[in-house]
């Protein structure tokens, strides 16, 4: 592909980001109202231009998290998803109204295989809800969005006339979405290329582009399209998204940061928060980053090989293309602090990690700190990460962890003794055996707890190196078809699974009539 010199350095591609909406879709992702508002005041502060911050008409839940969301973040514009119904652009309407930049965004299959297997409809028909949709969306909100779903799979002349009819209708972007992820680079930017040449009015509205990583390409299709005359791409933080998931906006982002010099082009986005946002991201889903992640994974910026660390001592460009300053990280490494630091200093390094903290947030960070500190010595900004996140992450305890004490070995049946303080400051223990401390532990808060539920997925991450490391373990729990996780970090593995599983129990119970929350009789 050769440089296009005809771009104006001057242009800007706006960062639509959808993990509030499609990143949430991650199987087993669920966000509740608070989450989603502390991801979204992130968001704002990385200057993304859209935050999608929901699906309104999808659940009451995720209708009053996007209005909360709307009314409370007022530096980025506020979208929600809507069918190509009237029930969900009044849904929508009613969620982002209250944003200082409402968009509407409606969506509808426009192949053949969705037209006919899942709407089951005929294309005239199809061609009159999407347009008719539009209009109703417009009379609500001046910026509309419109997205033909599968376009990559549909006849190109089919897309050009949903989207002639769509724009004429009100749409001032049109978003192409590979719904499936089944385009390749060169193929997505000729579509881009062939929509500008046969919708004639696409000069009213923007292009935008919606990939997803099905076979690996969604962010090399993103910016293909970007090179192609798009001017929107939708993202989300770390790659999130149904299945494989959607095109990564740090990957994006960095991309035309670090390749202006190609695509003539840059974001809005301030690349500073982030590894931040990645972080924030990840605790509060539960879904860790892949440590080759590239931009955010925790090897992205580390040199193993005897070579590159010569480079890298010499001149960093010699093996590195970002600065890890450009992304939020220290240019030195993680820095460190200790139990002899104090109040201040653990204040000034949370602050400059970003982290906007309350006097009564510091006081029960700094003593979590200390606590920590005396267990390895040395606490650099990764133990720090899972300090902040065991802080936001507390939920109304319906029960608490009080006492939990395991016994295993080769010649030993794995034991653990557990006790609860439950409401009115009852307690109750009890103890179990199982194929393991962890699974004994779980038989055994389970039996206290005695709500019915299954654990579906157990993961444990190192936050840092070293055998005193922090472990920090996600668990996600099934109860009544829906899905709960949970998360805590400790130095004893053992305990951070016991606090993970009450993490996700409680999330469950909290969603329980009180009447409901019953001790069992183990």
């Amino acid at each position: 592909m050769t440089e296009d010199k005809s771009l104006p350095a001057s242009e800007r591609v706006l960062i639509f980001d959808t993990t509030l909406r499609d990143g949430e879709q991650s199987p087993g992702v669920a966000l509740n109202a608070e989450e989603k508002l502390e991801i979204a005041r992130a968001l704002e502060k990385l200057r993304v231009d859209f935050i999608e911050a929901g699906f309104p008409a999808s659940s009451p839940g995720d209708l009053d998290a996007v209005s909360v969301i709307a009314r409370e973040v007022r530096g980025t514009a506020i979208a929600g998803l809507a069918r190509a119904v009237p029930g969900d652009v009044d849904a929508c309407w009613e969620a982002v109204r209250h944003a200082a930049q409402p968009r509407i965004h409606v969506f509808l299959s426009s192949s053949d295989i969705h037209i006919l297997h899942q709407l089951e409809k005929d294309r005239e028909q199809v061609l009159e809800m999407a347009s008719s949709m539009v209009a109703r969306a417009k009379k609500y909100c001046p910026d509309v969005e419109f997205s033909p779903m599968d376009a990559t799979r549909s006849e190109p002349e089919y897309v050009y006339r949903m989207l002639t009819e769509c724009i004429e209708a009100g749409a001032t972007t049109v978003n192409i979405p590979d719904t499936v992820g089944y385009a390749i680079p060169e193929e997505f930017g000729d579509f881009i290329r062939q929509i500008q040449e046969n919708v004639p009015n696409i000069d009213k509205a923007v292009i935008s582009v919606h990939c997803h990583t099905d076979l690996g390409l969604s962010v090399a299709n993103s910016l293909a399209a970007v090179r192609a005359g798009a001017r929107q791409v939708e993202v989300c933080v770390n790659g999130l998204g149904e299945r494989a998931g959607n095109a990564a906006l740090e990957e994006v982002v960095m991309a035309i940061r670090t390749r202006e010099d190609f695509f003539g082009v840059t974001t809005n986005v301030d690349t500073t928060q982030i590894y931040r946002v990645s972080r924030l991201v990840s605790q509060l889903t539960g879904m860790p980053v892949q440590p080759n992640k590239a931009i955010v994974g925790a090897n992205a910026f580390r040199h193993q090989p005897g070579v590159p660390q010569q480079g890298i001592v010499k001149l960093r460009e010699t093996y590195e293309i970002i600065d890890a300053r450009d992304i939020g990280l220290p240019r030195g490494g993680v820095l460190v602090l200790n139990k002899n630091s104090g109040r201040h200093g653990l204040k000034a390094r949370l602050d400059e990690l970003g982290y906007e903290i309350t006097g009564e947030e510091l006081d029960r960070i700094f003593v979590a700190f200390k606590d920590l500190a005396d267990k390895k010595g040395e606490i650099d900004d990764r133990d720090l990460d899972a300090l902040i996140s065991e802080e936001r992450r507390a939920i109304e305890e319906v029960y608490s962890l009080d006492l939990l004490q395991v016994s295993c070995g080769n010649q030993l049946v794995p034991t653990a003794t557990v006790r609860l303080v439950g409401p009115e400051g009852k307690t109750l223990e009890t103890t179990a055996t199982g194929t393991g401390p962890v699974d004994a532990s779980y038989k055994a808060i389970n039996a206290l707890i005695g709500v019915p539920n299954q654990l579906v997925e157990y993961a444990v991450n190192s936050v840092t190196e070293g055998i005193d490391a922090q472990g920090e373990v996600t668990v996600r729990i099934e109860a009544d078809g829906r899905t709960f996780v949970g998360r805590a970090a400790d130095t004893d593995i053992v305990v951070a699974s016991a606090k993970a599983l009450m993490n996700a129990l409680n999330r469950l119970l909290t969603q329980m009539p009180r009447e409901e929350r019953v001790w069992a009789n183990p």
